[in-house]
């Protein structure tokens, strides 16, 4: 089990207009994160805006949630990522408006990948989602400059 250092977590390293976490974005979740032990956190209550079927949250928004929150607790090892790969398991379909919390944790850290995992709870501690993602690290700052200025030559 690896530990979360204690770095600044919620920086707009982008004008704020991740989907996920920018809070200048008007369409985006804005998820804030704590850190609980050796486990990052957010929660996220879901409104219409986020169905797919009528009444039912979007499973897509569902994987934006653990995607973010797997990939934010990779960040707060100080290293910036992209997500490699991910997996993720649907257990039951979720209600909009339903109060969801989502955690992620550090499963192992090598030289190039951050393997991690994320789950979304019902408040009352039903697991409805659980996922496994492998985070690319950005090796240096030319590659960091990379991500960046690609990110936004696509904007």
């Amino acid at each position: 089990m690896v530990s979360i250092p204690k770095v600044i977590l919620n920086a707009d390293l982008d004008e704020g207009l991740c989907f996920g976490c920018g809070m200048n974005n008007p369409i985006g979740l804005k998820l804030k994160f704590t850190r609980d032990g050796d486990t990052l956190r957010t929660e996220f209550t879901p409104d219409k805006t986020h169905q797919g079927w009528p009444g039912l949250l979007h499973g897509g928004i569902l994987g934006c949630l653990l995607d973010e929150v797997m990939n934010n607790v990779a960040y707060a090892t100080g290293n910036t990522c992209l997500t490699a790969s991910i997996s993720i398991r649907l257990r039951q379909p979720v209600k909009v408006e339903e109060p969801l919390v989502v955690t992620a944790r550090i499963v192992r850290h090598r030289k190039k990948l951050i393997e991690t995992e994320g789950k979304v709870y019902l408040k009352d501690g039903t697991v409805i989602a659980e996922s496994t993602a492998k985070q690319f690290i950005a090796e240096n700052e030319t590659s960091k400059k990379d991500i960046v200025r690609e990110s936004k030559r696509h904007v």
